[in-house]
């Protein structure tokens, strides 16, 4: 499957990039970081990536994950993972990833202690 984001703005500041098919290394993890760079330019810092339709996640899509946690936090936002495949959580957790960005079952769990627009206090 071919790799596609799709964007949902969840209101001032927040968003939630839709992941589908496979990433691996090269230039399919590029395309996430730009993804990322994307949201930051429109000013959307609080953001969470929608795993549900990921269907394989190599070590370097992983680690660009990891980059894009750190982009936006230094952005002053905060990064959240939701709705992970069982075999993509189990990734997550045996990289140790779900102890850097939290991961959750669902969008709007994963949204729910954001701070409201305006804010400076990341998650």
């Amino acid at each position: 499957m071919i790799l596609q984001f799709l964007r949902h703005e969840l209101g001032p500041g927040v968003a939630a990039l839709e992941i589908k098919g496979n990433v691996h290394c090269g230039p399919e993890c590029l395309r996430l970081e730009r993804e990322v760079d994307a949201l930051l330019k429109d000013h959307l810092t609080y953001v969470v990536f929608d795993l549900k339709s990921v269907t394989h996640m190599d070590s370097a899509a992983i680690g660009a994950i990891v980059r894009c946690h750190s982009k936006i936090k230094n952005a002053g936002g905060a990064l959240r993972l939701a709705s992970a495949q069982p075999m993509i959580a189990h990734s997550l957790q045996i990289t140790k990833v779900d102890r850097i960005i939290k991961v959750f079952p669902t969008i709007p769990e994963a949204t729910e202690d954001f701070p409201p627009s305006g804010s400076s206090n990341p998650a």
